[in-house]
């Protein structure tokens, strides 16, 4: 209340102001409880009634300097106006502090009241003279959309046409009279007011108007137009008529009126225009299409209640409506089907459609607050359905007209036209990368989405995106995208299903696949095939949802469910209804033995758990499974029923289990039955052991052998059946520690002390061994049993005993192995000059000494220089080799070969050249030509025993010729050899070659050496020359390819020496070339296994080959040029 016209008093509360007020003239309310206060002196003032801003003054200003005489509020405009002096100012409600407008009446010096209308589009001012002045504040909202073309009121008297999708400029069209109502179609115009309309033709030039007017039956509502044919509205009616051209189509399709007469009841509450149909909603909640083509209704939809607005899409085959209860509902007029709007907001004005052709299915409600935007989907596995993508605030006092891309044009009460992208569509020009896919997604516009989802490579983007389109059945789509995340089960699975054509049957596994299976069941149940719904429960393991399907749709499944079921019910504890349900699997078919076998064994195990012990045990014992036994027996054992347990586990065969079981009923007699058949080392322990507890030792014994604890094998046999040979043969059979200890003990009872030594170093008891060998004179039967497995320490307490004892090869052999290198070889040294093992042994320690100074003094000492009696050329040989002098020992072994060779000892000759050669090769260290061929010549007289011995007397002769030929290498032998050669060259036909041979033998020198056996033959053939001899056979070098003669080692082209074959002696072939696989000597592939069917070993190295071990080889480079693999 106005207290005094000075201040305002709230309830209890009295508001001040931070001036000093003369006259407070009105106060007004508006919004949510502000007070807005004018004064004369000017003040303009807003306070709050709110609890915590009561008396608080929120806004001051001095609209006027003289004098304030009126203010006026328009809630439905948002504004707030003040008069005085000669001029008006407006605020916005929104932000006071903002100034709207100014308007100054100059021919005027004073103001008396000011007023808004009701719907704000006019403010009126009085004066005191008695003047009215009326302003317009707001053009009416008018406007009308076709296609993309938009028609809206920029002045009382002028229309602007324009489609900025199009690229039109845009059009003004001024009309006559101030319009109440206005339509838009392809090519025309419509504006009007009460019962008129003026309409315009909209063609490529100015706009026309056209000659008559229409005059209508009522006011009009509302008007749609088409290219041809206006819908008008009034008095609960609805006129279809041409817009122009009549008497262009009949007469009866001229126009129209709607309802029809006899349906005088039926109340017209919306219609739209499309340009195939006129559609009109109805109290009754029917919803009516006409189609103009046919003049004749095709469709009627019925809605429960009375329709209040309806908006076509563009393309006019779906439409929402909006009912008296102010709920939304989008309808398929073809398919008669209505889907409502969830989240539909009952102060929803308008509805737009998306006109962009890819986003058909968008659609937005407006409010005066929001936008709303929505998906219609038709084809879901939930079937059609309307989708909330998002909100966007709406501009106040702004209406939406037109929706395009997610662009939504607006028209602004100035009468301009603004767009705005809407939130849910802000992708578009979004440079948040990782905000794009999913509203892409939430709008269907996948293939949008594939491309963004290619740059951000998010897994879970991509799981989005498949199940969306899953969602929408768009089978191809998701294939494509579970394909790209390498989902190869989803891929397989919707390859088998993307042919099905009946669409709840596809919908049904697209739900299964998203893990929807009550909705897929149901959609199964719907489809041609429900009997898949039976299929996906059995699979999923829901087994009493199968059952009650299996009910319905395939009873002779009970039994298999329920077999199923029961087994799941024993996994998870619940005996009783798994005893159910294995006996309704029962079938008592023999053809289902197999399935029935699985319940009655089933049955076995569940009574057992049960309590029914006997009925268990028998169903077990009669059925032949191993396995259910096995299953009893353990459920027994654990309910520590242990003779049933052991006699199942018995008969099962399982034999250790069954032992186990026995032991753990003291039923020792049934473990003795099945000793022999059981495995574990454990149960036969402990078998043992109640043996041994009994007295029956050699039961025990036998048992502890077959547990392998020898031990205990060892102890029984010396301490119970006195059987010290059998503990010695387990001690040395299995090198046991503490057996070896107990057989010890036993022979120093018995005095035997060498055996005590050896078993005490057998236990690695190695100090009692030395004390016990030193007490009683047993060092060396100690040192010999020692072996390598004692300390540094024991071989020096060893070998100072035998120092002491003045044996110096033992001393040395042990100061030798404890690493004491010089007394070792000061040991050795003094041993027997003839003594060839302790020169070996002086040899080894200066091999491990590394030590030139002892070097320096074995070298003296072989060489004869401290006992004037030089030794073997051997030992310097192996000493050489010993220090990895190399080059030294090829120059020993060369000299060591020729001493051997001078004495007639070829084969030893042979084997030090090549024991000699394979170490230098080892080594990569270049083999001596001396050696090579040296090598080669006693080879050659080691292969001639083997060809004459295998009657080949060719290869025999030609070895024989390259041994002669180098016969001065052969001192012992010289006749023998040429006596050979005449023999074999003369049994090979090379009888110009025996000849040779023959005559040399003649020379005096040889003649009287001859034997006698032979010299005659030898003196025919010198007397009676035949010398005819075929030319050798010639075969290629290995290396250049020339011809040259097989034994010929030498090439003249390449000038190469050519490896030798170790089995004929000829040159290597490369076409047939082979190694020996232990020397790896080359050989003639062919030759080498003609040898191996006689003879097993290699004549290079001796050793034994197998047939199978000798691989050809294609490259005999290494061969030919060893040396440039050597160093």
């Amino acid at each position: 209340m106005i207290v005094g016209q000075r201040m305002v008093m709230l309830e209890c509360e009295v508001a001040g102001f931070n001036f000093v007020p003369v006259c407070l003239l009105s106060c007004i309310w508006f919004g949510d409880g502000y007070i807005l206060i004018g004064f004369n002196q000017g003040y303009f003032v807003v306070i709050s009634t709110h609890m915590k801003e009561i008396g608080q003054e929120l806004f001051q200003a001095r609209n006027h300097k003289n004098h304030l005489n009126s203010i006026a509020v328009s809630p439905s405009l948002g504004k707030a106006a003040s008069c005085g002096d000669n001029c008006i100012k407006i605020h916005d409600l929104s932000d006071l502090k903002e100034m709207y407008a100014i308007i100054v009446l100059e021919d005027e010096r004073k103001l008396d009241r000011i007023q808004w209308s009701d719907d704000g589009q006019l403010l009126a001012v009085s004066t005191p003279q008695g003047a009215l002045h009326v302003y317009l504040a707001q053009l009416p909202m008018l406007a009308s959309v076709s296609q993309t073309r938009i028609a809206h009121l920029t002045s009382l008297l002028e229309v602007t046409v324009e489609d900025g999708v199009a690229g039109e400029g845009p059009v003004t069209v001024a009309i006559e009279v101030e319009p109440a109502f206005l339509g838009v179609g392809p090519y025309h115009l419509a504006v009007g007011m009460n019962n008129r309309a003026w309409f315009y033709f909209l063609g490529s030039g100015s706009p026309e108007r056209l000659k008559e007017n229409r005059e209508y039956l009522g006011t009009v509502q509302f008007i749609s137009l088409n290219a041809d044919y206006a819908a008008v509205s009034f008095d609960n009616k609805v006129l279809l008529h041409m817009i122009e051209g009549e008497g262009t189509v009949r007469e009866d399709r001229e126009s129209q009126l709607f309802p029809d007469p006899e349906q005088h009841s039926v109340k017209i509450t919306c219609h739209f225009l499309t340009p195939e149909f006129l559609i009109f909603g109805t109290q009754h909640g029917s919803i009516h299409f006409f189609f103009i083509e046919d003049w004749q209704y095709v469709t009627e939809h019925r809605h429960m209640v009375g329709i209040r607005r309806i908006f076509p899409d563009p393309s006019g085959t779906r439409l929402i409506f909006i009912d008296d209860k102010s709920d939304g509902y989008v309808l398929n007029p073809m398919m008669d089907t209505r889907v409502p709007i969830q989240n539909f907001s009952a102060t929803v004005e308008g509805i737009l459609w998306e006109h962009w052709h890819l986003d058909k299915g968008v659609f937005i409600a407006y409010d005066k607050d929001k936008i709303s935007t929505y998906l219609y989907c038709e084809e879901t596995i939930s079937g059609a359905q309307v989708i909330l993508v998002g909100h966007w605030k709406l501009p106040y006092g702004q209406v939406p007209v037109l929706l395009y891309n997610g662009e939504v044009t607006l028209q602004t009460q100035s009468g301009k036209l603004a767009t705005q992208l809407l939130d849910t569509h802000t992708y578009v020009f979004n440079e948040n990368v990782q905000e794009l896919p999913p509203n892409m997604i939430f709008l269907a516009r996948f293939q949008d989405a594939w491309i963004y989802s290619l740059q951000l490579n998010n897994p879970s983007m991509w799981q989005m995106l498949g199940k969306s389109a899953l969602c929408d059945l768009d089978l191809d789509f998701a294939l494509r995208v579970y394909r790209q995340i390498g989902d190869v089960g989803m891929v397989s699975s919707l390859r088998k299903i993307r042919n099905i054509e009946n669409r709840n049957l596809l919908a049904g596994y697209v739900a299964m696949f998203l893990g929807e299976f009550n909705h897929a069941q149901d959609l199964f149940l719907s489809s041609s095939n429900p009997s898949a719904a039976l299929e996906m429960r059995r699979d999923l393991l829901h087994w009493d949802s199968a059952l009650q399907l299996a009910k319905a749709l395939s009873p002779e499944q009970i039994p298999y469910i329920s077999r199923e079921y029961a087994q799941q019910l024993e996994f998870t504890g619940d005996y009783n209804n798994a005893m159910s349900h294995y006996e309704k699997g029962m079938t008592n078919s023999d053809k289902e033995k197999d399935h029935d076998d699985v319940c009655a064994a089933g049955i076995a195990r569940v009574s057992i758990r049960l309590g029914d012990i006997r009925k268990g045990v028998s169903l077990a014992m009669k059925m032949p499974s191993r396995i259910l036994k096995k299953e009893c027996a353990a459920i027994l054992e654990s309910m520590k029923q242990w003779t049933e347990a052991a006699v199942l586990y018995e008969q099962g065969q399982y034999y250790d289990k069954a032992a186990f079981v026995y032991i753990r009923g003291k039923n020792w007699s049934k473990v003795g039955e099945l000793q022999s058949k059981i495995t574990s080392l454990k149960i036969h322990a402990q078998y043992a052991k109640a043996k041994e507890a009994d007295g029956r030792y050699k039961e025990a014994a036998e048992a502890y052998k077959m547990a392998k604890e020898w031990d205990n094998v060892i102890r029984i046999n010396l301490e119970y059946l006195q059987n010290p040979e059998e503990a010695v043969h387990i001690v040395q059979e299995t090198q046991s520690v503490e057996g070896a200890k107990m057989v010890a003990k036993f022979f120093q009872h018995l005095n035997d002390y060498a055996s005590a030594i050896q078993f005490l170093v057998m236990s690695h008891c190695n100090d009692e061994a030395f004390q016990l060998a030193q007490a009683h004179g047993q060092m060396e039967i100690y040192a010999d049993i020692i072996g390598s497995d004692a300390t540094s320490e024991d071989y020096q307490s060893i070998a100072m005993h035998f120092e002491n004892d003045k044996n110096h090869f033992l001393a040395g052999k042990f100061f030798l192995l404890s690493g004491q290198y010089s007394r070792a070889m000061k040991h050795f040294l003094r041993c027997n000059s003839e003594d060839g093992q302790a020169i070996e042994l002086a040899i080894e320690t200066v091999g491990r000494a590394n030590d030139d100074k002892l070097t320096e003094q074995l070298i003296e000492f072989l060489m004869g220089d401290i006992d004037g009696t030089p030794k073997d050329a051997k030992y310097l040989f192996r000493l050489y080799m010993a220090l990895k002098k190399y080059q030294e020992a090829a120059r020993t072994a060369i000299i060591i070969a020729r001493e051997e060779q001078n004495a007639g000892n070829y084969r030893n000759a042979h084997d030090v050249l090549f024991s000699m050669y394979q170490e230098l090769k080892t080594n990569h260290i270049k083999i001596p030509s001396e050696m090579v061929t040296n090598l080669m010549i006693l080879h050659s007289y080691i292969l001639v025993k083997i060809h004459v011995k295998r009657g080949d007397h060719l290869k025999g002769a030609r070895m024989l010729i390259r041994v002669a030929n180098n016969i001065s290498k052969f001192p012992s032998h010289i006749v023998p050899i040429l006596t050979s050669t005449v023999i074999e060259c003369h049994r090979a036909l090379l009888k110009n070659s025996s000849f040779s041979y023959a005559a040399m033998l003649m020379r005096p020198e040889y003649r009287n050496s001859i034997d006698l056996k032979y010299k005659k033959k030898i003196e025919m053939i010198v007397r009676k020359p035949d010398k005819t001899e075929e030319d050798e056979p010639l075969t290629p070098c290995p290396v250049c390819g020339f011809l040259l003669p097989e034994t010929e080692l030498a090439c003249p082209d390449c000038k190469n020496q050519l490896p030798y074959c170790v089995v004929t002696g000829r040159h290597i072939l490369r076409e047939d070339f082979t190694a020996c696989p232990s020397c790896d000597f080359p050989a003639i592939f062919s030759e080498f296994i003609r040898l191996l069917e006689t003879e097993e070993n290699c004549p290079m190295c001796n050793e034994k080959v197998l047939q199978e071990n000798l691989q050809k080889l294609s490259d005999p480079h290494k061969y030919i040029f060893q040396d440039e693999q050597s160093t």
